[in-house]
């Protein structure tokens, strides 16, 4: 058995410790990984996890695979404009697509089908192939033109989840509430995970 392929896009929410801790897991659980990176999500990594992304994507690749010592062959790095990469076409892109954490911007424009960017575009395919789409919003308080969109997205087929971690695992730090959203993602996606019980279920 093959093991799974996924597209993680990460744009410019407030919440990049959800999207690191998600390509972490994804990577130890030896996904492939197709990562999309917005520009504004680059200076939401400096801002809150003093992280200095390098420009190009393969220094971001090398960064990645350094840090979380995954195979080479694990990891692929699009820029925004990469229109010849596997996820801009159906012929090719994974079936399954997680934006974490999806600014309102990227919402809005996955949910009118704008394709501007590579982003948008790899959102629009998994949604027409009929792929697994989850976006991951991170915003608050949320306008009529937000949830119009959640909304319309939804009845598209994608999953929303929202960054809305629970407190019934009691967690000792901001970490645990961090795993509490990584480990529900995981679980939509059929990737055995340890970071989280499931209700009911001891440690």
């Amino acid at each position: 058995m093959t093991n799974p392929t996924i597209t993680l896009a990460i744009t410019g929410a407030s919440g990049a410790p959800y999207a690191l801790r998600l390509l972490e897991s994804l990577l130890a659980a030896k996904c492939t990984v197709h990562l999309l990176i917005s520009s504004a999500a680059k200076v939401v990594f400096a801002t809150e996890e003093n992280l200095q992304l390098p420009g190009r994507p393969d220094q971001i690749k090398t960064l990645f695979i350094d840090k979380y010592h995954c195979n080479e062959d694990q990891l692929y790095v699009y820029g925004k404009e990469e229109w010849f990469s596997p996820v801009a076409s159906g012929s090719a892109a994974p079936k399954t697509m997680i934006v974490c954490p999806c600014s309102t911007g990227t919402l809005s424009s996955i949910a009118v089908g704008a394709s501007d960017n590579l982003i948008e575009r790899a959102a629009d395919v998994v949604l027409k192939e009929r792929g697994q789409l989850i976006v991951v919003p991170r915003e608050m308080p949320l306008s009529s033109i937000h949830l119009e969109n959640m909304l319309k997205l939804s009845q598209l087929g994608a999953t929303i989840m929202p960054a809305a971690p629970g407190f019934y695992h009691q967690p000792q730090s901001i970490m645990d509430l961090v795993d509490f959203v990584v480990a529900r993602i995981l679980d939509h996606i059929g990737i055995d995970q340890s970071l989280m019980p499931r209700w009911g279920y001891q440690r």
